[in-house]
């Protein structure tokens, strides 16, 4: 009864284990949860206020299936005027999360057997979008000889008459490497000698540190920019993730599909989720979002500080942006814990979790099997307790 595509089609590794964890710690478990893509920080309340002037308000109809007007010219200045890349409201869709908008882009580009280059370490839901949508998923693999990031040669050697689109994340999850504008434009003209798409994730791009510069892909030109589709949203920025609200920006063509196939799946966001990142934009919390931005700097130099000296760890790549550490974990294998042999990221995984409630993400699905990723969207406390269990359980 169930399609092929569907019935190979895994549950989200990250979404099931943070769950999973949760679970844990309403059932009294003491947990320290470093798996999660959310921040603890609180949605800003302009953006709370702005949600509950709609409801009041009565605004809880449909909207526009693209979005409406405001906030979709909202999103095309911050774009125009914060990254330098010269969007208008019409080049915009609003989606039901980023999420969305990437299925979606993926959906519009790709007809049966057209290949979509990626790397790994790569977001887990990133291959099976491309899958989904018909497309066939060609990893380049990174590691730490090229900073985990695309090497042009070995895409060049991927390229086939299939070859269709170039997926580009940065800052990136889960390495956190940020591409700089000189390794973009690089890209950026692969992709036009070989008349590529580029889909460009940038939904960490507010979240850069240590005096790194984000660049947007589609600020390298017009040229570039007319191939390009960019993915953003209020998830990660604004601590909206249960709001639902991302974005894409791109050829009008392309914005129209996508817009089109919406109208015939889920329709537009929430009404209420819409009004409340308007409110965001229209009045942003500047010196709030810097205070956040400063905290996870913070929590960044706790991490990577923590994994300096850690028996059998050691980190891939030091993160410039997101809130993700990558961790290699082979150098604990062959070790015995409570009779269970550490052979792999999953089973150091399993065995942290068990013997001092420390969750953390085995790298498997981001296409890395001997790393695990340490998210530190969680308190400083936390984190410093969490090192301490961890050295624990390395050191007995």
């Amino acid at each position: 009864m169930i399609s092929r595509r569907a019935a190979g089609l895994p549950l989200s590794s990250t979404a099931t284990l943070d769950a999973h964890v949760k679970k844990l710690a309403a059932e009294g478990v003491d947990v320290i949860n470093l798996t999660g893509g959310e921040l603890d920080f609180p949605t800003p309340d302009v953006a709370c206020r702005g949600g509950i002037d709609a409801i009041t308000s009565g605004f809880t109809r449909y909207t526009a299936v693209s979005g409406i007007a405001p906030l979709r010219q909202a999103i095309a200045e911050r774009l125009t005027e914060k990254w330098r890349c010269p969007y208008e409201g019409d080049d915009v869709v609003v989606t039901n999360g980023a999420k969305q908008a990437l299925a979606n882009a993926f959906a519009v580009l790709l007809d049966p057997g057209d290949e979509v280059i990626l790397q790994a370490p790569h977001w887990v839901s990133f291959p099976h979008m491309i899958s989904l949508a018909g497309g066939v998923p060609i990893v380049v693999e990174t590691d730490a000889g090229t900073g985990f990031k695309f090497d042009r040669d070995a895409i060049v050697d991927r390229i086939t008459v299939r070859t269709k689109a170039l997926l580009i994340n940065s800052p990136s999850n889960p390495t956190g490497v940020v591409y700089s504008r000189a390794e973009l434009t690089a890209l950026a003209e692969l992709a036009a000698e070989y008349n590529l798409a580029i889909v460009s994730d940038e939904i960490y791009s507010d979240l850069v540190y240590g005096g790194v510069e984000f660049t947007s892909v589609a600020s390298l030109g017009a040229d570039t920019r007319s191939r390009t589709i960019t993915v953003g949203g209020f998830s990660k920025t604004f601590a909206m993730t249960g709001w639902r609200v991302g974005f894409a920006a791109g050829p009008r063509p392309v914005i129209a599909a996508m817009s089109a196939l919406q109208g015939h799946t889920t329709s537009a966001p929430s009404s209420i989720s819409q009004r409340a990142a308007l409110a965001a934009l229209v009045d942003e919390p500047i010196q709030e979002l810097a205070d956040r931005k400063a905290e996870l700097e913070r929590r960044r130099r706790l991490t990577c500080d923590g994994l300096a000296d850690l028996p059998g760890l050691r980190l891939a790549v030091e993160p410039e942006g997101a809130f993700f550490a990558l961790v290699d974990v082979s150098g604990t294998y062959g070790r015995q814990h409570d009779g269970v042999e550490i052979k792999d990221a999953a089973t150091f995984a399993e065995r942290l979790l068990h013997e001092v409630q420390v969750a953390v993400m085995p790298g498997a699905d981001f296409g890395v099997p001997d790393h695990i990723r340490i998210s530190y969207a969680v308190g400083a406390a936390e984190i410093t307790e969490a090192f301490r269990r961890i050295r624990a359980f390395l050191t007995t």
